[in-house]
């Protein structure tokens, strides 16, 4: 007896289709996750090919320390792009925190005073950057960041003595900035003592809850009593902070404090975070993404400068990660768009 099949009734293999599409969807939303940590493995091992010197113990200490105030700043604009904000800003700022430190230093021989000197002008200027643009209503705080950028920078030349670089630092900013402990730079445990202070606070306290809220949807987080004002402003003075602390590992590792310092880092640490992974559309993205796009750089121009390349190439090497970056990002958004519209249709 033949039994016939109902009308509406799908082949195996057209049922089983989505499960196997959802399924690779799936797979290229991880490898694009782990797409930047996956990258900067890749590079170190193409590069320990290139030049045997790479992997030296020297160099690799080059490269902590060289990154460090990168990678420290990068944390405070991560919190930043988080909130679908920037910080334009924390160059002039990380300069402006040294002249401060150099003019504190003048005064009395104390470690203790000039960091705290250098933490407090940063600070300043960032809740400046955060109280301007949450109060002050603008449309965007590229416009405000952008505003200090020039009076901090404008600042940091005029209260420098000669306007010009000011040798000296305590012995403690040496020790932090420019010290090593078993062959290993100080600026690195600054690093990641920094890191694991901001991770606390965002996973230990729901501070770091509403950060994602206000960045991922901020008309819900308005709607759901989130303080989104005073969250956007913390940000910006963490961001101001982590600046101070660069400033801190700069000027101890030049042991000296300069207007010219800084120059073009708010560029390098917008570049560690998208680098790393993070949105621009805010809401997404982890302190360790922040980490491994400064490493990504720090490795990059190593490599380039034991190539011997010029430094014009490293910044176009920069430039054409950065877009690489961005485009996986869109990708990431069209891919979890389509996870989304999966989702729905099972449900229905």
């Amino acid at each position: 007896m033949l039994v016939k099949q109902r009308p509406d009734a799908e082949p195996a293999e057209v049922r089983t289709r989505p499960l196997a599409d959802g399924a690779a969807l799936g797979v290229a939303l991880k490898l694009l996750g782990i797409g930047p940590l996956l990258i900067l493995i890749l590079l170190v091992v193409g590069i320990s090919l290139a030049t045997p010197n790479f992997l030296k113990p020297v160099n690799l200490g080059n490269i902590l320390a060289q990154t460090a105030v990168i990678a420290i700043v990068a944390i405070g604009q991560h919190l930043v792009i988080l909130t679908r904000g920037i910080d334009l800003s924390v160059g002039a700022n990380l300069a402006l925190a040294t002249v401060i430190g150099g003019l504190v230093y003048r005064l009395a021989d104390s470690g203790p005073l000039v960091m705290a000197a250098m933490l407090v002008a940063g600070g300043l200027v960032g809740a400046v950057n955060g109280i301007v643009y949450v109060f002050g209503r603008l449309p965007h705080p590229f416009i405000i960041t952008l505003a200090t950028l020039s009076i901090a920078r404008g600042l940091a030349l005029e209260l420098a003595v000669g306007h010009t670089t000011m040798r000296g630092m305590p012995i403690e900013i040496a020790f932090f900035g420019g010290g090593s402990t078993l062959g290993i730079p100080n600026s690195f445990f600054v690093v990641f003592g920094v890191a694991a202070l901001v991770l606390l606070m965002a996973r230990a306290m729901v501070w770091g809850r509403w950060i994602y809220a206000v960045g991922g949807k901020p008309e819900a987080a308005v709607q759901m009593g989130i303080p989104v004002k005073w969250v956007l402003v913390s940000v910006y003075v963490i961001s101001g902070l982590c600046a101070g602390v660069g400033a801190i590992v700069l000027a101890g590792r030049t042991e000296a404090a300069s207007p010219l310092y800084g120059n073009l880092l708010e560029l390098d640490t917008i570049a560690a975070v998208i680098i790393g992974g993070a949105s621009f559309l805010g809401g997404r993205g982890h302190i360790g993404h922040a980490l491994v796009g400064a490493v990504m750089i720090g490795v990059i121009r190593n490599a380039l400068n034991l190539l011997n390349v010029d430094v014009f190439f490293q910044m176009i090497a920069i430039g054409a990660i950065i877009v690489l970056a961005v485009e996986a990002d869109v990708l990431r958004n069209h891919l979890e768009a389509r996870v989304r519209v999966m989702q729905s249709g099972r449900a229905s």
